[in-house]
């Protein structure tokens, strides 16, 4: 552990928040059926991690882990991240704003990030998934 790491305890808290957002050009309902695809999942969680309903785990290739705590259809979904077995857990919410008859805000908003972990990484691996996600709604 680093010194940094040791720094960062229950005592000593230091999070990082990553906001990312996108319109896409689908209306909401359309933008989550294709969310709660496999191929929208993995955009979102990486390659082999899939969605479920709340409590429902979910793991990814990279071996980032984490647990659906939120599910509303249409609205929102949040889950924990985990990046490793080790790393502390991490709160990603995905929220769904309707910009129109056919055009949705999504945004990603990650939260509780320890200052030792590489937030401009994080910010550009949600950037990825919404440009994914983006490219499968066209």
């Amino acid at each position: 552990m680093t010194d940094q790491m040791a720094s960062d305890t229950l005592e000593n808290p230091v999070d990082t928040t990553v906001t990312v957002s996108r319109s896409v050009s689908l209306s909401a309902k359309e933008f989550w059926k294709l969310l709660v695809t496999r191929a929208g999942a993995e955009a979102l969680l990486g390659p082999g991690g899939e969605l479920g309903d709340k409590g429902d785990s979910w793991h990814a290739a990279d071996g980032t882990f984490g647990v659906i705590r939120s599910y509303h259809p249409l609205e929102q979904i949040r889950f924990s991240w985990h990046a490793a077995d080790e790393a502390p857990k991490t709160i990603v919410d995905v929220h769904l704003r309707a910009a129109g008859d056919s055009e949705t805000t999504v945004e990603i908003v990650h939260e509780h990030i320890p200052s030792y972990f590489d937030a401009g990484k994080l910010s550009r691996r949600w950037e990825t998934a919404l440009e994914k996600l983006a490219s499968a709604a066209e």
